[in-house]
């Protein structure tokens, strides 16, 4: 089976697939062949809401091609899960946010996950389940554009800590919240943020 993708771009969706997605939205079918990623993102608007998409039979082999003049970043995070089954969120740069960060020298992607979401939240991890997600994000950093790899982890912790937003990390605050206290989430987050809930069912 192939490997198919869903890469952001700010609010823009770029798939990688060997199929069409399903999707109510209009979507424009792009070349990879002289493709500038760089370019691209320059001539995306602002606030822009678009998706786009490479339609290949061999979608590896083309992201493969879109990576090679970017910088890849590797990252973690978690979706934590309470005793009391609330789900941690964090409200970080004006949106809500879940903890993640980049893996450090020779750190692999699940301790780094844990690790994020001990410093950021000021709580102790009690298990780190499967992987939930992988999601990718584009910024350009300096001359160069980075793809970012996040893995998500579905964690839990014992009983309903407090928790400590790590201030530091730019984070004004941590909260438990239920299923069906998160529309505020839905509507103030990352388009991969969603992703991340939805494989991890806290929303539909």
């Amino acid at each position: 089976m192939a490997q198919n993708y869903r890469i952001y771009i700010n609010d823009n969706t770029l798939f990688i697939s060997d199929v069409l997605p399903e999707q109510k939205e209009k979507i424009q079918q792009l070349e990879i062949q002289d493709f500038d990623l760089k370019i691209f993102y320059k001539k995306l608007k602002n606030g822009s809401k678009k998706s786009y998409i490479f339609l290949t039979k061999s979608p590896k082999e083309t992201f493969r091609k879109l990576k090679k003049d970017c910088e890849i970043i590797k990252a973690a995070g978690g979706l934590v899960e309470s005793a009391n089954g609330n789900f941690l969120f964090i409200f970080r740069n004006k949106k809500w946010d879940l903890p993640k960060g980049k893996l450090e020298d020779d750190e692999n992607m699940k301790d780094a996950a844990v690790r994020e979401v001990e410093e950021e939240c000021g709580i102790k991890v009690l298990k780190r389940e499967g992987k939930l997600c992988k999601t990718y994000h584009v910024y350009p950093l300096g001359t160069k554009m980075v793809i970012k790899k996040t893995n998500w982890y579905k964690m839990t912790v014992k009983g309903e800590p407090k928790l400590v937003p790590q201030k530091e990390e730019g984070i004004d605050k941590a909260v438990w919240l239920h299923k069906n206290q998160v529309a505020p989430v839905v509507i103030n987050t990352y388009p991969s943020i969603m992703d991340v809930l939805k494989a991890g069912n806290v929303i539909a």
